[in-house]
């Protein structure tokens, strides 16, 4: 393989291979399965693998599945892009993939009996695929450990509904199961709108508990057909990104099974607010006391000071992992709630940091800038890994914001993907966390969309410039 500077990255005891019993007890409990899904999760956040007989369930434990390799060289289209040395370069090799324990489950929307089972992939039995995103972040979480440091989090999804017949690309928001006619406007967290997909909505919750995902609260979005959902906090940082990940499968599914669509897009419609994705996160010790909780109200414990400057100060290197897309600058917008400069403040939506207000137990970063479309482990590696380098280099923040953020000349975060794709390859700190190696392979494969769709006409060009000279 081309890529070898960071094996000395990934240890022995980052291999974690499940015992084969957990697969023959599931199987015992379910003899009606007649295939199991592996599911592994690519560098776009997109879910693929393959579809097995129940029969191959126990080998996949014993023996792990061979998958290429060039999954986590793809584009957004699910192409290989040669220039990461991943596909052809490398004879379009396969490595071998294990289970990820406790991820075996029934799989609701189903018609016929299928299982589901997450996968993580490897070099060899003791050595990590250094492009696979669940393991980047499992080696970060290994590293906070080692500090005596347990990440706490918490992620909030929001996704719009959308009509599943609708006429060309451009979506539509969904006929009402009630009023027959599509919503032009929502009032935000609208009990009514949610009385109107009731049903849906109360399938999308069941079918997510079902799986064990600890799916919370929903509210109706400032959009038609806007939703989130929110997932309750966990001690088990890759468990919070297995949760996200899953719940989207169910959101999606459920939907189907409704003759509904949706879409996690960044910004579907450019007059309505785009999906975001926030992550909630505090620091516990080896003694489960949080680490951000204030000794005495009103105060500010160095750990929270160390990891907001951390945050705020890699920002902008770390957007293109928050912000991955051409369409994901689209949300930047004062109107919308998306925050565009490295801010924070207390109970202060407006800000790219907010440190709720609730009881100070509780006290956690929640970070507001990505959109739904970012990989839920690239997003969380990267919020930790700048939470460690504020921690290691005692970082200050800047002064917390008092008012409307976006009335402040701050410096802006990159508005384009371009930019971002620059700052993240030029940086040293996202370079020693997330792995040289990877993040030229995520910036190689980024660089290859973003030169395809620059070399396409859109209608908009010919309509300003076929007869304008």
């Amino acid at each position: 393989m081309r890529y070898q500077t960071d094996r000395e990255m990934f240890v022995p005891e980052d291999a974690k291979l499940p015992d084969s019993n957990e697969a023959i007890e599931f199987l015992a409990k379910n003899p009606d399965i007649e295939f199991v899904d592996l599911l592994l999760l690519d560098m776009n956040g997109i879910v693929r693998g393959k579809r097995v007989e129940k029969d191959k369930l126990q080998k996949a434990y014993e023996q792990g599945i061979a998958l290429p390799i060039s999954i986590y060289g793809m584009n957004i289209k699910g192409t290989p892009v040669e220039e990461t040395g991943l596909g052809l370069e490398i004879g379009e090799s396969d490595a071998i993939c294990y289970p990820v324990a406790g991820s075996l489950t029934r799989q609701p929307w189903q018609k016929r009996p299928i299982a589901q089972l997450m996968l993580e992939m490897y070099e060899d039995k003791e050595t990590p695929l250094f492009a696979d995103p669940r393991m980047i972040l499992r080696r970060i979480v290994r590293q906070f450990k080692a500090r005596g440091l347990t990440p706490v989090s918490a992620y909030e999804l929001e996704f719009y509904l959308i009509d599943s017949k609708t006429p060309g690309s451009a979506p539509l928001p969904p006929v009402s199961p009630i009023t027959g006619k599509r919503p032009e406007n929502t009032q935000v967290y609208s009990l009514d709108e949610l009385d109107e997909y009731a049903e849906l909505l109360t399938q999308i919750i069941e079918a997510a508990r079902e799986q064990g995902l600890p799916a919370d609260t929903i509210v109706a979005e400032s959009a038609p057909g806007q939703f989130e959902i929110n997932l309750k906090h966990t001690d088990d940082a890759l468990a919070a990104c297995d949760h996200s990940i899953l719940l989207k499968r169910v959101i999606k599914q459920v939907a189907h099974d409704n003759d509904l669509d949706t879409t996690f897009m960044a910004k579907p419609y450019a007059d309505q607010a785009g999906n975001g994705m926030h992550l909630h996160i505090s620091l516990l010790d080896d003694d489960g006391n949080n680490v951000f909780e204030p000794q005495e109200e009103g105060d500010m414990t160095d750990t929270l000071r160390h990891a907001l400057g951390g945050m705020l100060e890699l920002m902008p290197q770390y957007l293109a992992i928050m912000c991955p897309n051409i369409n994901s600058y689209r949300r930047f917008a004062p109107d919308f709630y998306v925050p565009n400069a490295a801010t924070w403040g207390i109970e202060n939506r407006t800000t790219a940091l907010r440190i709720p207000g609730d009881v100070p137990a509780a006290t956690r970063i929640e970070h507001r800038v990505a959109g739904t479309d970012a990989n839920p482990y690239l997003m969380m590696a990267a919020l930790l890994a700048s939470i460690m380098y504020g921690l290691d280099n005692k970082i200050e923040p800047s002064e917390p914001v008092v008012g409307n953020a976006y009335d402040l000349d701050n410096e802006p975060l990159p508005t384009n993907l371009r930019d971002a794709l620059r700052e993240l390859s030029a940086s040293e700190a996202m370079r020693q966390f997330l792995g040289t190696d990877f993040v030229d392979v995520f910036v190689t494969c980024k660089e290859k969309e973003l030169e395809e769709f620059e070399q396409h006409v859109t209608a908009l060009e010919y309509d300003w410039y076929l007869h304008a000279f």
